[in-house]
């Protein structure tokens, strides 16, 4: 029943830049200064270079305010990666995908090179860059807190019953 936060990720965040760098230079010949995608403001240089979010003073913030159970890291291996991390044998983590908006960024990287949705699971986090699990009772409360320290956080799924798996629906 513990409820699941994602904290938004507006870019790549240290994972799958090989995969990035090969299919906007390789399979789509673009330059630095090109737009990222048709119509983008920004340039594949603004997209590779946007910077990490820094979590820590959000995640300080919100374990002064609530009970916390669980923090996961979404970097490599992105969200089947490392949400596995933090379940027991008799846990699953069901997180619905519908409730974030994907930076633009992932689909022209999935678009240029064809990459299947679970390799695009694998290699990027999705824009969702860490999830706190806290208790159902505690959710609007690290709701808050985390949006009092900056970010963006959106309740992804809950933890149910189950044997050790992630669930993406």
């Amino acid at each position: 029943g513990d409820t699941l936060i994602g904290l938004p990720s507006p870019g790549l965040r240290s994972n799958g830049y090989s995969l990035a760098r090969r299919l906007c230079f390789d399979v789509a010949g673009r330059g630095l200064d090109d737009p990222a995608w048709d119509g983008a403001a920004t340039t594949v240089a603004d997209e590779l270079l946007l910077p990490s979010v820094i979590y820590s003073p959000a995640i300080q913030a919100l374990l002064a305010a609530e009970p916390v159970h669980g923090i996961v890291h979404v970097t490599g291996g992105g969200l089947p990666g490392n949400v596995p991390r933090i379940l027991t044998d008799e846990l699953d983590a069901v997180i619905d995908q519908s409730t974030w908006t994907v930076p633009p960024i992932f689909g022209e990287l999935q678009r240029i090179g064809n990459v299947a949705d679970d390799e695009m699971l694998r290699a990027f986090n999705m824009g969702i860059g860490m999830i706190v699990v806290v208790p159902p009772l505690a959710a609007e409360g690290a709701l808050s807190a985390l949006r009092e320290a900056g970010l963006a956080p959106v309740v992804i799924g809950e933890l149910v019953a189950g044997g050790g798996n992630l669930q993406l629906v």
